[in-house]
Order: structure tokens, then sequence, then C-alpha cells
């Protein structure tokens, strides 16, 4: 029960994160500027856990294959990720965000030669179907963009590659070790990208209320930081097939962190974004990324079920 606990609070961060984000960015933050403190605040907090509980060296010959997965896993996930949520609704990007698991398959295919049957066939098209229709439906309210949810696509993409990329490095190492190369990785990627450093010299650090502060503290200490720590805690006690089942809830968590959080007053309102067209798309993804990823679990069963 603990392990779904936190499983559950990881998604949920998750789908927090994508209303309060949206909200912080519409003031002085800018997308690139938050992507860097991000990378700075994680990469400092996971070498300061490694240095204090894991001794272990990397070798040489995985140096490029870490560095591959920073670009991947943090670099173009996260500058994708949130210049596209800056751009579209919270609610889309939550949306368009299931459709990760359907990419990894695919790319299992295409790079490790993993077999794709015919259920997994039938549900990418269908997850796929509901991805492009809802993407075609961009700018259906004042706060959806085609070109957001077209970049948020590429986020989910491109975090799909790192999942298949960071698999024989899971194999070798501790997770925190990995992470903790990969984000330094991803970090010295952002520091390059000449938009990052330039939106933070730009910046007016004396305009930026507590409340926006504590959003930035929240993205890196939470949804960055805690969210692994309780990721790993999760894994110990359930399969990385369960545990992919949780990003199902994201966008249902995020349309209730929507609706509540406008009532509140916390963030703007952008509960127009939420409508009976979007929420049939979403449940064609879901369909898609449960045939896509229910085949070895009942194969599973199947198999523990004989004699």
């Amino acid at each position: 029960m603990k392990a779904h606990l936190a499983l559950f609070l990881v998604n949920a961060l998750y789908g927090a994160n994508h209303v309060v984000a949206k909200d912080v960015m519409a003031g002085e933050m800018e997308p690139n500027a938050f992507i860097f403190f991000r990378a700075t605040g994680a990469v400092l907090l996971f070498w300061l856990v490694k240095s204090i509980f894991i001794r272990e060296k990397v070798a040489r010959k995985d140096i490029f294959l870490m560095a591959l997965c920073g670009l991947f896993g943090v670099a173009l996930n996260q500058l994708f990720f949130f210049n596209g949520l800056n751009m579209t609704s919270s609610i889309n990007t939550g949306i368009i965000m299931t459709v990760n698991p359907i990419l990894v398959v695919i790319l299992s295919y295409l790079i490790l030669k993993e077999k794709i049957t015919w259920r997994k066939s039938v549900g990418i098209l269908i997850g796929a179907t509901g991805a492009v229709l809802l993407t075609l439906t961009g700018a259906a309210s004042a706060t959806d963009s085609v070109l957001g949810d077209v970049f948020i696509f590429i986020n989910a993409a491109s975090y799909a590659m790192y999942l298949v990329l960071v698999k024989p490095l899971m194999a070798r190492y501790k997770p925190l070790t990995v992470i903790t190369y990969v984000f330094t990785f991803g970090l010295c990627y952002v520091a390059l990208y000449p938009p990052s450093l330039m939106e933070v010299s730009q910046m007016d650090f004396s305009a930026i209320s507590g409340s926006e502060w504590g959003v930035i503290v929240y993205v890196i200490v939470g949804v960055t930081f805690l969210t692994y720590l309780l990721t790993v805690y999760g894994l110990k006690y359930v399969s990385p097939a369960v545990s992919s089942a949780y990003i199902y809830l994201q966008p249902v968590l995020v349309m209730l962190f929507t609706v509540a959080f406008s009532a509140l007053g916390w963030t703007e309102d952008y509960t127009d974004s939420i409508t009976l067209e979007k929420i049939g798309y979403m449940f064609m993804i879901f369909v898609g990324v449960f045939l896509t990823g229910s085949g070895a679990f009942l194969k599973r069963r199947k198999a523990k079920a004989k004699p």
C-alpha cells in the first residue's frame, strides 16, 4: 500500500506541476530560465545524496551513453516540455504525455528489436490517432496552441528515447548513479543552449514574488528530486509495468488540479480548455496504451497460472 501511495504521489506532483509551472512562466520566469534553475537544483541535490550514500564509478565506455541520455532525458525533454506548456494548456499537456508508453514500444522495436504483437499494433494505432486528433484541435480555446501541443509530443518522444537508451545503464549501475550523471550532462546541454543563460541574465529577480519562488522550489525538490526517490521506493515493491501504469492518472489529476486551483484563486482560470472532445481523445489514448502494455502482463499471469 505504501508503494502504491508513493507512485500516486509521484503522478500527483507531476499533475500539479502542469498547472502551477504554467502560471509562473506567465510572469517574470521565462521557460528556458526555469529549466536552467530546475536542472541546477536537481544536480546539486543528486550529487549530495550520491556522495553520502553511494560510492560508484562509471566506466569510460559508458560516458557517451550517459551523455546521450542527458540529451534526450533532460535537455530536449525539459526544453520542449516547458516551452510547450508555456504555449498550450495544461490539460492538453497531461493528455499528450500519456502517449509516452506507446512511443517506448515503437522505439524499443526500432532500437532494441523487441517484437510488436498485433495487440500492440492496434494499441499504437488507437493511441496515436487520439494524440493526433487532440493536436489538431489546438487553439480550440484561448489557452490552446497547435505548436505547443507539437512541442509536448516531442517532449514525450524524447523521454521515450531516454527510457530505451537508459535500459542497459540501469542494468550495470545503481539508479541514483545513472540519474546523477544523466542530469549533470543534461544541465551542461541546457547551459549551452543560448536562450537559457540569456533569459537568466535578463531576469528581474526582485520582481519574482514569494509564491513564485515557492513554485520554483516545488519544481526542483518535489517534481524532480522527490519524484525520483518515490519512484525508486515504489519499484522495490511493484513491477515497472505497474509503476508506468500510473501515468494514466495524470490527465485526470491535471483536470482536478486545474479546477481546484482556479477555484481557490491560486492560478489563472484554465478550465475553458476542458472539453468533452478532449476527454474523448484522452480515453482513446488510454485504450491505446492499455492494449500496448497489457499483453506482457496477461502473458505473465497465464504463465503463473500453469501448474
